[in-house]
């Protein structure tokens, strides 16, 4: 049944190919009868676009949800976790607890966020209680990496503005919007320089929200030094850890791609800062992942043709704290070191196994639990349908959660599974 499979892909990466062809798929071409589409979501916009009058089939599967925006796009992002917490407060939620200083004690997870303009003069009262921070500017919309700047006066701004003379922020064209963010001025460092954390997480299912994440993170680190001095808020090589920057400074090496698996660092923090707090580390940021994802599950329009292979960008700050910063619909799969290829086919392959168990599409596999031995590096995180089940053992006291991630415990312990709600 395999050999049957027709898949399309508008996307040339050998990780890819490679998985189709072991399979023994036939490539097809995306106006022709296909089971399978890996594509970016340009195409995944058209296929979902009103105006095209394409009807998903029952043996087809997609990798994009048709507005996974509501999750990838930070000021969506941000927009739809502020609203989730305003929700559970609504509900008298002990997830919404707010401690003396009116801060969430359990969902204080992203960086204070505006989008600019629509949010300028509520960005320059945090600004004015705060004179001495600095904040991350990016334009939404951009390509990895593009368009960044740092930020530590107002005035810095009026540069990108239309109209400088007013004492308001104007975008340079009415498409144009920009979102701000308070900047983690205290990054946690190993060997002086800052990182973040890259982990993937797989959504098949929203409603009800079923979700899996990959033990093969990494990290990605700066190639220079850390420099809180405000004269080197323009070196990108000292704040930006993204790839697509750093490849480019002359400390870059490309052996090991200035990337450290995740489980080297869990090992690190282990050593320099104990089991304990690693653990409530990881927790914290199992957390992150579930309730960001529970967050958009409302508005997301849940098609069953659909999957998501998510990239979560995480920083730790100096007081292990996670930040949630942004989540990426198509993470990359360009591979720049040997590591990073065999990772990555793994990564989709495992991603296949889950989705397409056997082979087999939607219209066989609707509605039947992927076997276990489908999960390759993958890890369940979080089934609603058995944290309803599990729903009276769950008292919410203080933080709930179990240290699943990248096998913290036992492959085929219960306990692998996140149930809180």
């Amino acid at each position: 049944m395999a050999a049957k499979i027709r898949y399309a892909t508008d996307l040339d990466k050998t990780v890819l190919v490679g998985n189709f062809d072991k399979r023994g798929w036939i490539q097809v071409g995306g106006d022709d009868d296909w089971n399978f589409y890996w594509s970016t979501v340009g195409t995944t916009r058209n296929i979902f676009n009103v105006d095209s009058g394409y009807r998903m089939q029952d043996d087809q599967v997609l990798n994009h949800f048709p507005n996974h925006y509501e999750l990838t796009r930070k000021d969506l992002m941000v927009k739809n976790i502020k609203r989730y917490r305003k929700d559970l407060e609504k509900e008298g939620s002990p997830l919404a607890e707010k401690d003396e200083q009116g801060k969430y004690m359990h969902l204080d997870f992203i960086p204070v966020t505006f989008l600019l303009p629509a949010d300028y003069n509520l960005f320059v009262e945090e600004f004015r209680k705060n004179p001495s921070s600095t904040w991350i500017m990016k334009p939404t919309g951009k390509a990895r990496g593009i368009g960044i700047f740092l930020i530590n006066k107002l005035s810095q701004i009026k540069k990108w503005s239309r109209d400088s003379k007013t004492s308001s922020f104007q975008a340079p064209s009415a498409k144009d919007a920009y979102v701000i963010s308070k900047y983690i001025d205290n990054p946690l460092l190993i060997g002086g320089k800052k990182f973040d954390l890259r982990i993937y997480v797989l959504v098949t299912s929203y409603r009800p929200l079923k979700c899996y994440l990959y033990r093969q993170g990494f990290c990605r680190f700066c190639t220079v030094k850390y420099n809180a001095n405000v004269n080197e808020l323009d070196n990108m090589f000292i704040h930006l850890t993204n790839v697509s920057i750093q490849k480019h400074g002359d400390e870059y090496n490309s052996h090991h791609g200035g990337k450290w698996t995740v489980q080297n660092l869990r090992l690190h923090l282990e050593g320099t800062r104990g089991k304990e707090v690693t653990d409530k580390l990881f927790d914290e940021m199992n957390w992150q992942v579930v309730h960001s994802l529970r967050a958009v599950s409302t508005v997301m329009a849940n098609d069953r043709h659909c999957f998501e292979c998510y990239g979560y960008d995480t920083i730790i700050d100096d007081n292990l704290k996670p930040w949630l910063i942004e989540v990426n619909a198509s993470p990359s799969l360009t591979s720049t070191t040997a590591n990073d290829r065999i990772m990555k086919y793994n990564l989709v392959n495992d991603t296949i196994n889950i989705v397409m168990p056997n082979g087999e599409t939607p219209d066989v596999r609707w509605n039947k639990i992927p076997p276990k031995e489908c999960y390759g590096h993958y890890d369940l995180l979080y089934d609603e349908e058995l944290a309803q089940l599990d729903l009276s053992e769950r008292e919410v006291r203080g933080r709930p959660g179990a240290s699943t991630l990248f096998g913290a415990r036992g492959r085929d312990s219960k306990s692998r599974t996140t149930t809180w709600k």
